[in-house]
């Protein structure tokens, strides 16, 4: 089978499959963003989490919070309110932490090139944690990640270890990073779709083609971003400097064993 049936098999068989998720469906801000990327060829998205505000008690044993070992006191993928916490705090025996987890979206594509395409976007759209991953049996997976979380305790076995002014600070704070990630959201949903434009009109123009391939560099310029459309305005990346302090550039992993 060539790498192409192979690619339709798996999307087949991946967007066959019931949503395992705790919430059991794809969340409303992204909805339409994962949609256009399932109408697409060359992607299918695996998986995808619009951002989130949690509320989360761990059990004794570690310090760090896994979410597969924890009780889930509270999560909004809306704007969270201090009496909200503070009602849900009144059910941790253990140690509560506040987090904060932004946008992330897992896409397979059918070739490098494709990942690529995504992984550009995803940069010039404040994901700068975004990367690339390739399999031994040649699945090209690409995730789209930022670094503007928070994570805050809160309790320490059951005892409220701060006051509820600093909890209202928190909570603005969170709030505050769930705008900034919708913006991106949205930036990076127009990006795409002016991204994907341009290539079919290039799929059309060899020669286009030929000279945006040579143009793809390991360390991205800031001249690319007249080849987004301008997706990102002067003011618009200078915030997302600012956020965002990690290397820009493309990171492809191979995987050690069969993916």
């Amino acid at each position: 089978m060539d790498r192409i049936a192979e690619f339709r098999k798996w999307k087949v068989q991946c967007l066959s499959k019931a949503d395992l998720s705790r919430k059991g469906s794809v969340d409303e801000d992204v909805v339409e963003l994962v949609q256009f990327l399932n109408m697409r060829d060359q992607f299918f998205t695996t998986s995808s989490c619009a951002g989130r505000i949690l509320l989360l008690e761990r059990g004794i044993n570690g310090f760090e919070v896994q979410k597969q070992n924890c009780c889930w006191l509270l999560v909004t993928h809306k704007p969270c309110v201090k009496d909200d916490v503070i009602v849900a705090l009144k059910k941790a025996n253990g140690d509560a932490t506040l987090k904060f987890e932004p946008f992330v979206l897992h896409v397979q594509c059918r070739q490098l090139q494709d990942a690529q395409i995504l992984h550009s976007v995803a940069i010039d759209s404040g994901f700068r944690n975004s990367g690339i991953t390739v399999g031994k049996r040649g699945k090209t997976m690409l995730a789209v990640r930022s670094t503007h979380g928070l994570e805050v305790p809160l309790s320490h076995k059951g005892k409220l270890m701060v006051t509820e002014e600093y909890i209202d600070f928190l909570l603005n704070v969170a709030n505050q990073k769930m705008e900034e990630n919708k913006k991106r959201i949205e930036r990076f949903y127009n990006c795409l779709q002016h991204a994907l434009e341009r290539e079919t009109m290039t799929n059309l123009h060899p020669k286009i083609k030929e000279k945006n391939n040579s143009s793809y560099t390991h360390k991205k310029q800031r001249n690319q971003e007249k080849a987004h459309g301008q997706c990102i305005t002067k003011g618009n990346d200078k915030e997302l400097e600012n956020d965002d302090h990690d290397d820009i550039g493309i990171n492809i992993t191979i995987f050690p064993e069969d993916y």
